[in-house]
């Protein structure tokens, strides 16, 4: 079985400090935040941390929701004025609490590694729930088609009949 996220995505990601995190709860009630999140193996990992939240741990809205209804999507975007460089990749998939100590430690070492702010926080009670996110679907779009995987941009836009250059004008049908 091919992985979920493939090079692409797994560079997309890389690339990129911050997601938006949806859940919805046991009605289907939405519920969208920013989070911040690594990716370990096949899977991309959440903690609920340090920074002030009312409430905390395992009584947080998105960790209810986990509780009601593991379905969730996580998506990691570009904006920009040029709309000619958005992008965007779409995670959907499962979410528990991680429960192996072992795997607890993995998912913290690949956050901590990624977010030096986690490297002072004290995550390790229970109060710091980690959530693991097992993607079942990705899909990457990207404005320019020709963007190469590592997230670069090329020198100059590839003309193609649906997207001409300047150099290329859109192809006209033949005359009759």
């Amino acid at each position: 079985m091919a992985a979920v996220l493939d090079r692409a995505a797994r560079a997309f990601l890389a690339r990129h400090r911050v997601a938006r995190f949806a859940t919805a709860d046991a009605d289907g009630v939405p519920h969208v935040v920013p989070l911040c999140y690594a990716l370990a193996g096949t899977n991309l990992y959440f903690v609920v941390d340090a920074k002030p939240k009312q409430p905390g741990g395992m009584a947080l809205k998105r960790m209810r929701n986990i509780a009601e209804n593991p379905a969730v999507a996580l998506v990691v975007d570009d904006y920009a004025e040029d709309w000619t460089a958005l992008a965007y990749l779409l995670v959907r998939g499962r979410a528990d609490v991680v429960a192996d100590s072992r795997e607890r430690k993995r998912a913290l070492t690949a956050l901590r590694a990624r977010y030096p702010q986690y490297r002072t926080m004290a995550l390790d009670g229970p109060e710091h729930p980690v959530a693991r996110i097992i993607p079942s679907h990705a899909h990457l779009w990207q404005a320019r088609v020709n963007r190469r995987a590592d997230g670069a941009r090329p020198a100059r836009p590839v003309a193609s009949p649906d997207r001409p250059t300047p150099s290329r004008p859109r192809a006209q049908p033949p005359r009759r």
